[in-house]
C-alpha cells in the first residue's frame, strides 16, 4: 500500500505542483495588474463562480458526460464492426476507406445545418456529432491490428486449415487488441471534444443544455469567470473520461498478455 501511494504521489506531485504555482502567479498578477473581470477573472472569481453556479455546472457537465459516453460506447462498437468488414475484404477497404477519412476531415460546421434539418436539436444530434468526430481513430487502429500479422502465423494456421472465421477469432481479433486499445484512447479524449462541438452547434435546447451551449451562453454574456468554470468542467470531464479508457485497457491488455503467455 505505502508504495502504491509513493508512486502515486510520484506521478500526480508535479503537475499539482506546477498547477499551485500557476494558480498563484494568475492571481498574484490579477492582484497586481488590477483586470477587469469581464476580461481576465482571478481564481478566486472561477471559485466564486462554480459556486455560485454549481448546480447548473453539474447538470451541464453530467448531459455533456452522458453525450461523450454515448458517443463513445456507439464509436467503439461501429468502429470495431467497419474494421472487421475492412480486414476480410480488400476491396471493401480501398473503396471505403477514403470515406472514413473524408468522415474525419469534414467540418462539423458544414454539416450541422443538414444535421439539424434531418435530426433537429437535442441530445441526439450531439450524439451523432460525437460519433462522428470520435469514429475515426477506432476504425484506422483497429483495422491495422487486424492486418498487421506475422505472416508465419497465418501460415501456420493455413497449415491446419483454419477457416476465415477461426482465424480472425483466435489470431486476428487478439492480436488487434492492443491497437483497440491505443485507438480507444484517442477517441475518449476526441468524444468530449465532439460532445461539446455538438452542443455549440446542434445541442441547445429551451430546458436543457450541456458544457457547450454554457460556454456559447456565457462568453456572449461576458461572464468570463463562468466561462472559466465550464471550461475547467470541460477538462475535468475529459480527463475522467481518458482515465477510465485507459484503466480499462491497462487491464484489458494485462489479461491479454497473461492468455498470450499461457
Amino acid at each position: 500500500m505505502n508504495r502504491n501511494w509513493r508512486v502515486v504521489v510520484s506521478s500526480a506531485g508535479p503537475p499539482l505542483g506546477l498547477l499551485l504555482v500557476v494558480l498563484a502567479g494568475w492571481q498574484i498578477a490579477s492582484w497586481w495588474f488590477d483586470w477587469p473581470e469581464f476580461l481576465m477573472p482571478a481564481p478566486t472569481d472561477v471559485a466564486t463562480a462554480i459556486a455560485n453556479d454549481g448546480d447548473r455546472l453539474l447538470a451541464a457537465t453530467l448531459r455533456t458526460g452522458l453525450a461523450a459516453l454515448a458517443g463513445f460506447g456507439t464509436s467503439l462498437i461501429v468502429g470495431v464492426l467497419i474494421a472487421v468488414i475492412f480486414s476480410q475484404s480488400r476491396l471493401v477497404r480501398s473503396s471505403c476507406y477514403p470515406y472514413a477519412i473524408f468522415l474525419q476531415t469534414v467540418p462539423i460546421i458544414a454539416i450541422a445545418p443538414l444535421i439539424i434539418t434531418w435530426f433537429g436539436t437535442g441530445f441526439p444530434s450531439v450524439v451523432l456529432v460525437t460519433v462522428i468526430i470520435s469514429l475515426f481513430p477506432i476504425i484506422a487502429s483497429t483495422t491495422s491490428g487486424l492486418l498487421v500479422i506475422d505472416e508465419e502465423l497465418l501460415e501456420l494456421f493455413r497449415l491446419y486449415r483454419a477457416s476465415r472465421w477461426q482465424v480472425l477469432r483466435k489470431l486476428r481479433l487478439p492480436h488487434s487488441i492492443p491497437f483497440l486499445v491505443t485507438g480507444a484512447r484517442t477517441s475518449s479524449g476526441m468524444a468530449v471534444i465532439g460532445a461539446i462541438v455538438g452542443e455549440f452547434f446542434v445541442g441547445h435546447t429551451t430546458t436543457h443544455y450541456g458544457l457547450g451551449h454554457l460556454v456559447l451562453i456565457t462568453s456572449q454574456h461576458l461572464k468570463t469567470a463562468n466561462l472559466f468554470a465550464a471550461v475547467i468542467a470541460s477538462a475535468l470531464l475529459g480527463i475522467a473520461l481518458f482515465g477510465v479508457v485507459t484503466w480499462t485497457g491497462s487491464t484489458l491488455l494485462a489479461r491479454w498478455g497473461s492468455g498470450v503467455e499461457e
